[in-house]
């Protein structure tokens, strides 16, 4: 009975400040129903994928279905040759990546020193500013679809990959500067002073002080600003008019008829517009950690 008594004391309440058994299999059976929450939508859209045109919309729930193919990637990928038709899925792709890296970068720069200000420096009005920032992002994207066409139409650039960039940085800008601005307040001021003492400038200090030590939290602006103009349709859908420049989203549907649906070919661009995010995540994962200015200042 002891014996017993001391399992039980052990499963359900551990020992020395480590967590017990029975929390840390609650823990992991909650992460393997999330994961399989979140996977399942995915592995029936690879599916659909494989299945032939004929069979697009089969109830059946096998993942992998019986006559699988790889004709709906082919389609999408090198076009339909019997038919005299090519494919602009690399064209789109293209036109998505040159979008979304120049937006990322130009929210990166315009955040990290927009932040940098609010951060350091006291100035009149430096309050409702944030607060300002604050509020543009409680307000619908769909509400800014107008005011942002008559901006561009008034500009020139609908039609435009340089009006598309600016509409998703006013989007995407207002929100990165309060995640740099919150970083920035984690690194001491110190460094900086000391900087400036070895003779350097508010700019040098900030680039050889303060960019380094932020690497992490610029890595989430730069994949938060990709993410968000990578898959964005709304704004791109009335921005950009010509099928030429269309970006993935906008491509993509072109697949949907008006009475028809290449469901198939649909999903199979789907599984492949996110290779590109994948590697994105998967290359930068390593610079997704918090923590790098601990010990920079002694005592």
């Amino acid at each position: 009975m002891d014996r017993l008594r001391s399992f039980i004391q052990w499963f359900f309440k551990g020992h020395r400040r480590q967590d017990s058994p029975f929390k840390r299999l609650l823990v992991h059976l909650a992460l393997i129903v999330a994961s399989i929450i979140a996977v399942y939508p995915v592995l029936r859209i690879f599916s659909i994928s494989l299945r032939p045109g004929n069979r697009a919309l089969s109830t059946s729930l096998a993942i992998i279905p019986p006559d699988a193919t790889l004709e709906n990637y082919k389609l999408v990928l090198l076009g339909d040759p019997s038919r005299h038709l090519k494919s602009d899925f690399f064209l789109w792709v293209w036109n998505s990546l040159s979008i979304t890296i120049t937006t990322a970068i130009v929210g990166v720069i315009l955040s990290a020193t927009a932040a940098y200000a609010f951060s350091r420096f006291r100035f009149p009005g430096r309050g409702p500013s944030m607060v300002f920032l604050l509020t543009t992002q409680m307000i619908p994207a769909a509400m800014l679809l107008l005011p942002i066409y008559m901006m561009l139409a008034h500009l020139h650039l609908i039609n435009s990959y340089l009006g598309l960039i600016i509409a998703y940085s006013v989007t995407s800008v207002p929100f990165s500067i309060w995640i740099l601005k919150g970083y920035y307040d984690t690194i001491p001021p110190d460094l900086e002073e000391a900087a400036r003492i070895d003779g350097a400038t508010y700019i040098g200090a900030f680039y050889r002080i303060v960019l380094p030590l932020s690497t992490p939290a610029l890595a989430i602006v730069f994949l938060f600003n990709f993410m968000g103009s990578w898959s964005e349709y709304i704004v791109a859908r009335v921005v950009l008019q010509r099928q030429d420049m269309y970006t993935w989203p906008l491509g993509l549907w072109t697949y949907a008829g008006q009475y028809t649906l290449a469901a198939g070919r649909f999903a199979a661009g789907s599984i492949l517009v996110a290779v590109p995010v994948m590697i994105l995540f998967l290359y930068s994962s390593k610079w997704l950690i918090s923590g790098l200015t601990l010990g920079s200042v002694k005592g």
